[in-house]
């Protein structure tokens, strides 16, 4: 639990309108020793799941001498299994502003 030393009556500086039509996606490769915490990367809400991996994450993650590009990737969103459909935009797979995507595999 975090004791506040005062009230929070002022807007994020990081809310959701701030930024138009892009959200912002924490992408986390789970389990990987070279990657310590979540990227986070500005995208369109619009922009399709395969240009959104091609693109932004995925290189990033192929910086990871560990990284194997032969192995099936998995997802989650938030906490829950995801099987992102490629044709479909980040809104009409279900991310939102400020989500996590967690890979796991590779």
């Amino acid at each position: 639990m975090i004791k506040s030393l005062g009230t929070y009556d002022f807007p994020s500086k990081s809310r959701q309108e701030l930024y138009g039509d892009d959200i912002l996606v924490h992408v986390w490769r789970k389990d990987s020793m070279f990657f310590c915490a979540a990227a986070t990367f500005r995208a369109p809400k619009a922009m399709k799941w395969t240009d959104f991996v091609d693109g932004m994450v995925m290189p990033l993650m192929t910086s990871d001498p560990d990284f194997d590009r032969t192995k099936e990737l998995s997802w989650q969103l938030v906490d829950d299994s995801f099987v992102p459909d490629p044709d479909k935009s980040l809104e009409e797979n279900g991310i939102h502003h400020k989500n996590t995507i967690a890979l796991i595999g590779a």
